[in-house]
Formats: structure tokens, C-alpha cells, sequence
């Protein structure tokens, strides 16, 4: 083992049907994240779904999702995204959202949930989720990311350098250069490092000789390094540490 943390991110935005071990129930949800801790996840990151399979930010189904995780992986940090397109776009019905989770016991609280710079009224968020007791990812996804995060002054458990879209081939020198600019700029916090689809085993790649951390799951990728099909995210998460060896 590399000792490189590697994150699960069990499912994110995918459609039912877009892999069949993709986990949208509470109880999938939990048993893909004991797989996954079983074959060396640190943590997991996880989109809660409503009984339609649609992203959800209501406590009923954060509380849902959280509280079936911890039964089934008791001492696992789990977080949730509050990606701003879960609202439907409205800044406010997300913070409303996400206040709402002040009923839930502490133990179906989430650990952690990311926060996208990119997105507005993310300020007012990060404040809502510290007075809940839950920590704050910091989704970068670009230096103009990264000086918004310096500007606010806010410290965060994790600083998400995500390179979202764009060309494989330019990955690593887009991922150089946000860190680059949070070195620059100061900013506190561990980062992680990770892509989605095609970039996404070239940054787990570009994470372990960083010796940064990193995630892989569903939400990032549907195929193993060489391109062939993987059984979900405990497969994904076994090819990740073999990569970090």
C-alpha cells in the first residue's frame, strides 16, 4: 500500500441503468460502501436519491443514505455533494435544503459535503454546513477557482481539485496548474486530485507520483484502466491502490 488516501464516489449523477452495479438505494448505497472500504477505501462520497432515483438534498434522503452507510461501516467518513444542479438551479431551495438537516440526528449527518467554488452562493452554504457539524469540501475546478477559495479565507477539511471535461491530454498540466495557483495563493487544506472519464485513471496517476490523494468510483468512470468493464466500486477502488503501490 502507497498510504495515498483513495476516496470511493460510489454513484453522482448517473442514470438507473447507466452500469448495473451503480447504488442509488440507501441499502445499495451501504453495501457498496462496505465493498468498498473492504477493498481500501478511506472514505466515501455519495449523491442520495430520492424513491424515483433522482438527486436529493432533503434530509429525509440524506438521512437515509448517511444512516444506512454508518450501520454497515461504522468509523467510515462519508460525505454528499451539494452540487448546485440538485436544486434545479435555486440557490435558495439548496440552502433550504441543506439547513433542514438540523432534524437529523447527528449520526445521519454526513461527515463532509462538497462545495462547488464555481457555483454561486456557495459562501452562505459553506457557513450553513459548519453550523451543522459538517465539514466542507472545496470543489476547485480551476484557478479561478482556487483565488475565489483564497479571497473567502475559509478553511476547509479538503481542498477537491477536480478537472472536469476537456481533453485527456491536457489534464495534467490543468490539474498542475490549479495546484499551482493554491500553493501560490497559500490556501490550507490537504488536496485531492482526481478527473472524470477518460482523465480520470491519467489523474489517479498524476495524484500517486503527487503523493496527493485521490477518488475513484461509479460517478468518475465505468471502466478499469485498460478499458475493459469492472463489476462497480469496489473494483474500481482495487485498481486504483494497485496503481499507487
Amino acid at each position: 500500500m502507497s498510504g495515498i488516501m483513495v476516496k470511493a464516489c460510489l454513484n453522482g449523477s448517473r442514470k438507473p441503468g447507466e452500469h448495473p452495479g451503480l447504488p442509488l438505494t440507501p441499502l445499495e448505497l451501504a453495501e457498496a460502501a462496505r465493498e468498498a472500504r473492504e477493498a481500501g477505501a478511506a472514505a466515501v462520497h455519495m449523491h442520495p436519491r430520492d424513491e424515483a432515483g433522482r438527486e436529493s438534498l432533503s434530509a429525509a434522503h440524506i438521512g437515509a443514505a448517511v444512516g444506512a452507510v454508518r450501520r454497515a461501516c461504522p468509523g467510515l467518513p462519508v460525505g454528499v455533494s451539494t452540487g448546485l444542479w440538485i436544486s434545479g438551479g435555486d440557490v435558495e431551495a439548496r440552502r433550504e435544503a441543506v439547513r433542514g438537516w438540523a432534524v437529523l440526528p447527528v449520526e445521519d449527518r454526513p461527515d463532509f459535503a462538497s462545495v462547488n467554488l464555481s457555483e454561486p452562493g456557495f459562501s452562505d452554504l459553506w457557513h450553513d454546513l459548519r453550523r451543522l457539524g459538517v465539514e466542507v469540501e472545496a470543489g476547485v475546478w480551476s484557478t479561478g477557482d482556487a483565488e475565489a477559495l483564497a479571497a473567502t479565507g475559509l478553511e476547509c477539511v479538503r481542498v477537491l481539485v477536480e478537472i472536469i471535461g476537456g481533453p485527456a491530454d491536457t489534464a495534467v498540466s490543468r490539474a498542475r496548474a490549479v495546484l499551482g495557483r493554491l500553493d501560490e495563493l497559500a490556501v490550507p487544506g490537504p488536496r485531492l486530485l482526481h478527473g472524470e472519464e477518460e482523465p480520470a485513471w491519467i489523474l489517479v496517476d498524476e495524484a500517486g507520483q503527487s503523493g496527493l490523494a485521490t477518488r475513484i468510483g461509479l460517478e468518475d468512470v465505468l471502466h478499469s484502466p485498460e478499458g475493459d468493464p469492472v463489476d462497480g466500486n469496489a473494483d474500481l477502488v482495487r485498481h486504483a491502490l494497485a496503481r499507487l503501490v
